[in-house]
């Protein structure tokens, strides 16, 4: 009998539409905030992505690349939609030609942020329902529930997307249906409270998602990745559950995605940011495992119920620290693709280290990055704009690592938490003052590009 071939991340993986990934180690999607004031990729975006192509991992997955420009995750965002201009259809294709260098695959994230688009963005975005994202600092406004004619509208549009990144030279797109954008929204009974054909039971609840697929999938034909980012829960009483993303999961490998990253959590949740928050879960605490891979991965446990429910290749982030909890979970048959992120942002070359056996373990940032010591002061502050500021005050210190990457710099590691909250809002405010004024000067009416 011949012996079983161990996995672990230097092995190949052949996805379902026939695309090779040349290891098990995939970037991540992280908000990159790069793009020009017209939503168009520049030349900043290009030189981070070569950077993560000649890093090592064998898939590339693009920060949420938006199909509607007017509910952004926020003001820099790409945006592939009708009514692209020539200039942004080439730097599509210029974003392709860099992120596949060095064998590399490159898939772009299509989402749509709904009701956390941010207020400077968007006053009253498209949501399912006229349910306000409950966080202080007014950072977000009161959502407008969509019609059927804009649900089928933002259908057509993520359609749209995949069909256009395939032609700039994308080997695939991952429809962002986790962290509580618009397809996690739909999903969730927190934000949809529809009693139409879209909300109330699950069916209608998935229902968003599965034509988006669908429609994504008739765009884009055979031999192009289709994958989906799902959360494995919100992790909020009375949200989207573990037992109904395992149904999801099912429907999903019934419409044969190639691929399903496991994740969780929402801005009012966000387990997926870091140990701490998720430590503070009692019960993700009370049944993680005592083994490598427990102690680094957020959502392994959800992963192995994930395997034992369906055969879709699955993704799982948050976490991965060591080679050695990597090559557990590979070899374990729990995940086929390790997602690694934040890493990165500092050293966009990490992952040659993880493959050729002379890093052992990336550089943990996230567990340093806090507004000040103590409980009051953490991430897991029992005061909210604490907890707020910690959240997004790190979100914006890795993002501005990354720019500094794009823009051909080192980046700044001794940057606080603080200080980077406060250029990452003042440069978002500006961000999106910009975009505005531009779009009015180019004759752009909202809905339009």
């Amino acid at each position: 009998m011949a012996e079983t071939e161990t996995i672990d991340v230097t092995s190949p993986l052949t996805l379902p539409c026939g695309l090779t990934l040349k290891n098990r180690l995939a970037k991540a999607a992280m908000t990159e905030g790069l793009a020009d004031t017209r939503n168009r990729v520049t030349p900043t975006l290009e030189t981070l992505y070569k950077r993560f192509a000649e890093g090592g991992c064998g898939l590339l997955i693009t920060g949420n690349i938006q199909v509607h420009p007017d509910n952004l995750e926020r003001a820099a965002n790409v945006v592939v939609a009708p009514g692209m201009d020539q200039a942004a259809l080439d730097g599509l294709r210029r974003f392709a030609e860099a992120g596949r260098r060095n064998g590399t695959a490159l898939w772009g994230q299509i989402s749509h942020a709904g009701r956390q688009t941010p207020i400077a963005v968007n006053k009253t975005p498209q949501a399912p329902s006229a349910i306000a994202l409950p966080l202080p600092g007014k950072q977000f406004g009161v959502p407008k529930p969509m019609t059927e004619a804009e649900i089928q509208d933002v259908v057509s549009r993520f359609a749209f997307a995949a069909r256009t990144l395939k032609e700039a030279g994308f080997d695939g797109v991952q429809i962002h249906g986790a962290h509580g954008y618009l397809i996690s929204q739909f999903l969730s009974p927190r934000a949809n409270a529809r009693t139409d054909a879209w909300g109330g039971s699950l069916e209608n609840r998935a229902r968003l998602l599965l034509e988006v697929v669908r429609a994504v999938r008739a765009a884009v034909g055979p031999g192009f990745g289709v994958g989906v980012k799902l959360n494995s829960a919100d992790f909020m009483k009375g949200g989207f559950g573990d037992d109904e993303a395992v149904t999801v999961a099912r429907w999903l490998e019934a419409e044969g995605i190639d691929l399903l990253e496991i994740s969780g959590g929402s801005y009012e949740r966000p387990i997926m940011m870091g140990n701490e928050t998720m430590a503070s879960d009692t019960k993700a605490r009370e049944t993680r495992r005592a083994s490598t891979i427990a102690r680094e991965a957020y959502f392994m446990d959800y992963a192995r119920t994930m395997r034992a429910a369906v055969r879709t290749p699955l993704m799982v982030t948050g976490g991965f620290r060591s080679r050695a909890a990597m090559d557990e979970a590979l070899a374990s048959g729990a995940c086929d693709l390790i997602g690694l992120a934040r890493p990165l942002c500092v050293t966009p070359a990490a992952p040659l280290g993880i493959l050729d056996g002379s890093l052992a373990r990336l550089d943990d940032w996230e567990s340093r990055l806090r507004v000040g010591p103590g409980r009051w002061l953490g991430p897991a502050s029992p005061l909210d704009l604490v907890k707020l500021v910690n959240g997004f005050g790190a979100q914006g210190w890795f993002c501005l690592q990354l720019m500094a990457i794009g823009e051909g710099r080192e980046p700044n590691t001794g940057l606080g938490v603080l200080p980077a909250f406060i250029r990452y809002q003042i440069g978002e405010a500006r961000s999106a003052k910009t975009m505005l004024g531009a779009r009015k000067a180019a004759g752009v009416q909202p809905g339009g590009v």
